[in-house]
């Protein structure tokens, strides 16, 4: 694709490299199949290559519309587009170019800002979200039947176990996974220990900036990023051998922080080793003698999974966690467009409706 970018653009690194990604691009449409929106609504600039039409005359100089932001607002991220593309154009990547090239030159609603800006205060902390989850728990018997519905009941977190295995791995809590559900960590720490392996938590860490990245907020993001970067690097240094997420949208996020955070100065080189020792647990188990994990009798055998869009397209491990589920005596019946997005894309299923 010939492009001609601003001079001012390309003097920098995102312009460098949004004409790179750009010019990989062969019009080929393939991308198009594969995308939801695009199966969904049958408009070309709600597909890949539309938006990244849209991405290129913004780049190029021409101004960014409402309608322009809508479309690329309309993008789940879940990158199939990717995994599809014969040509490797880094779509999510000029996708965050474009985003936020246009975040700067078109202010957005006052209602869509102030929303944005509410989730960006909430979600990301633990502590808040929790007293908010709290109380519409509390309340949930007095709310209406829809938005009930909406409304996850308390679970308790259940207790870790407690190892002192020689090997040690960093167990990322996250942000809202502790309080929407906090048996997941709980039970991964238990497997790690059946294993032989320490899951060592670490609570400063917080957020790890994924969702002010994907609400266009970059240097709140960094910050989140550098924090969780100064939180880690202490256990990092002490020898453990890994970071291990349980939820593959802050995995895929933490995999590119050595691409975010190339930029920075003091945190450069560290983003980088934190992005190389990041691991979805899918793969530190794929490595792992699992003959000691063996399901009890009562745990169905037949079952449907199907791989988020952050661990088949962003952390390209489509068919890890199946080899890893039938490997372990599970029967894994088939799910009708698998590689489709789910809809949910963090945040997404609150602002696109």
């Amino acid at each position: 694709m010939q492009t001609s970018l601003t001079e001012t653009l390309r003097a920098t690194t995102d312009g460098r490299n949004a004409e790179a990604i750009l010019r990989s691009c062969v019009h080929c449409g393939f991308c198009n199949a594969t995308c939801p929106t695009y199966q969904l609504l049958g408009d070309e600039l709600d597909g890949p290559r539309g938006r990244i039409y849209l991405i290129k005359q913004v780049l190029e100089g021409a101004p960014a519309t409402t309608s322009t932001r809508l479309h690329l607002d309309r993008c789940l991220t879940c990158r199939a587009c990717e995994t599809t593309c014969p040509s490797g154009v880094r779509y999510g990547e000029l996708l965050d170019i474009g985003r936020a090239h246009i975040e700067r030159q078109k202010r957005r609603s006052l209602p869509d800002s102030t929303v944005r800006w509410l989730l960006r205060r909430v979600l990301p902390y633990t502590a808040r979200f929790a007293l908010l989850l709290r109380i519409g728990q509390a309340l949930r018997p007095l709310l209406p039947p829809w938005l009930r519905a909406s409304v996850p009941a308390q679970r308790s977190a259940p207790d870790w176990p407690v190892s002192t295995h020689q090997r040690r791995v960093l167990l990322l809590d996250g942000c809202v996974q502790p309080v929407l559900a906090p048996d997941i960590n709980a039970a991964a720490a238990r497997v790690l220990d059946r294993l032989g392996i320490n899951a060592v938590r670490v609570p400063q860490a917080g957020c790890c900036g994924a969702l002010s990245h994907h609400l266009n907020a970059g240097a709140e993001a960094h910050a989140h990023m550098r924090n969780q970067i100064d939180a880690l690097w202490p256990p990092i240094e002490a020898g453990c051998e890994a970071i291990i997420s349980t939820a593959s949208g802050c995995g895929v996020h933490i995999k590119e922080y050595g691409r975010l955070l190339r930029d920075d100065p003091d945190y450069a080189d560290k983003a980088a080793r934190v992005a190389a020792l990041c691991r979805d647990i899918s793969e530190l188990l794929a490595g792992e003698d699992l003959s000691r994990l063996k399901p009890a009798p009562h745990v169905p055998k037949r079952i449907v999974f199907q791989s988020p869009c952050t661990l088949q397209h962003g952390q390209r491990l489509n068919g890890t966690v199946e080899k890893l589920l039938q490997g372990l005596g599970f029967e894994l019946l088939p799910v009708a467009d698998a590689h489709l997005c789910c809809g949910s894309a963090g945040t997404y299923s609150i602002l696109q409706r």
